[in-house]
């Protein structure tokens, strides 16, 4: 026990009957590492201390004056958010047995139309001198990967910490299915809450929106295609879009694949990158990871022998989570069309994996 603590406590007189406050012992402290403090590291930071998912946070890099200046103004803030130790520093030590880590530093993608794919071997080489680190001092954590491009990196940081693939998920379609629900639900006027679908394969150009199983509150999406009378509209567009007909995806479908794809690259056009909404979907999957919620995500994980696939390759399928980290893949039922857009997407994954230099 500090000084500084001994002195403060001299203010306080123990409840009767039961223990002083100096002889309480805080037991199962929920720790969790993020390393990386650029936009998107701290936008995972602030949604975790927000949904109080936490109390401890360690933040991580090797700027130790932004490392500085980011938890002071985090620390600035402890009025408004709950009780959360906050600590930053260049010294893994810090991390000490995190439940989590999350990964997010990397290299930035430098202009709005750079492939993810195109950012692999230098981050490479980044993920082999952080994840040793983190592994010293907590080898039973769960790592969780941000950094793009995500589904290369998981398998990368897999490959590297020698970890159960159970311990190891990467953020993957999250996001894009979040983004997916939201476009739904703005067309159909209707709460995203309310819209029930997935994104999955890789986070990125190659992935796969399951239209087969979308539905708004039980509902499927093809029952209010036919009642807008939507279909009349394939009559506009090319053969290429006839045959996604064959598995209901009207106009209306290409459009909102695409702004889902698109989107992320928008935004970095607009504004340089993203952060708030990657942020807030890590926390949502830390939430279910620490309060072993058991609630279905869709993350990056290993998918050999799902639907095909042959290759050890990460990309997003829904998974059960929990506090052992990935509990369960959900098996869901895809159209033909559907599982050869996600074999094309694994292969478009491995294409890049099996060349990277580990």
């Amino acid at each position: 026990m500090g000084r500084q603590q001994q002195e403060v406590w001299h203010f306080f007189k123990p409840v009767p009957g039961g223990m002083a406050v100096a002889d309480i012992v805080q037991r199962d402290v929920t720790k969790v590492t993020v390393v990386g403090v650029g936009n998107v590291g701290m936008a995972c930071a602030t949604s975790i201390l927000s949904k109080r998912l936490c109390r401890s946070l360690v933040l991580i890099d090797v700027m130790g004056d932004k490392l500085k200046g980011e938890m002071m103004d985090l620390q600035h803030a402890a009025a408004f958010n709950p009780n959360v130790d906050i600590c930053a520093s260049t010294d893994y030590a810090n991390t000490r047995n995190s439940q989590i880590c999350i990964i997010t530093a990397g290299a930035k993608q430098k202009s709005h139309d750079e492939s993810r794919l195109a950012l692999v071997q230098s981050n490479v080489e980044l993920l082999r001198k952080i994840i040793p680190e983190l592994l010293k001092y907590s080898p039973d954590t769960l790592l969780l990967v941000v950094s793009n491009p995500v589904d290369i990196l998981t398998y990368v940081s897999w490959k590297i910490s020698g970890l159960p693939a159970s311990r190891v998920l990467g953020s993957g379609t999250n996001l894009d299915s979040s983004r997916f629900r939201f476009l739904i639900s703005s067309r159909m006027d209707v709460s995203s809450k309310n819209v029930h679908g997935y994104i999955i394969g890789e986070h990125g150009d190659s992935s796969v929106p399951v239209w087969s199983s979308v539905n708004v509150a039980g509902v499927p999406l093809l029952n209010f295609i036919e009642k807008e009378g939507l279909e009349s509209e394939a009559e506009k567009i090319n053969q290429e879009v006839r045959v996604y007909q064959q598995d209901f995806l009207t106009l209306f479908h290409l459009v909102r694949l695409k702004q889902v794809v698109k989107s992320a690259y928008e935004i970095i056009k607009f504004k340089g990158y993203t952060n708030w909404a990657i942020g807030a979907s890590v926390a949502d999957i830390v939430h279910s990871l620490i309060r072993d919620e058991k609630a279905i995500h869709p993350v990056s994980i290993i998918a050999k022998g799902r639907h095909g696939i042959e290759h050890d390759v990460f990309l997003s399928l829904p998974c059960v989570l929990g506090r052992n980290g990935v509990l369960h893949i959900v098996e869901q039922t895809l159209t033909e069309n559907e599982v050869l857009k996600l074999k094309e997407s694994a292969q478009s994954l491995w294409d890049v994996v099996k060349n990277v230099e580990l």
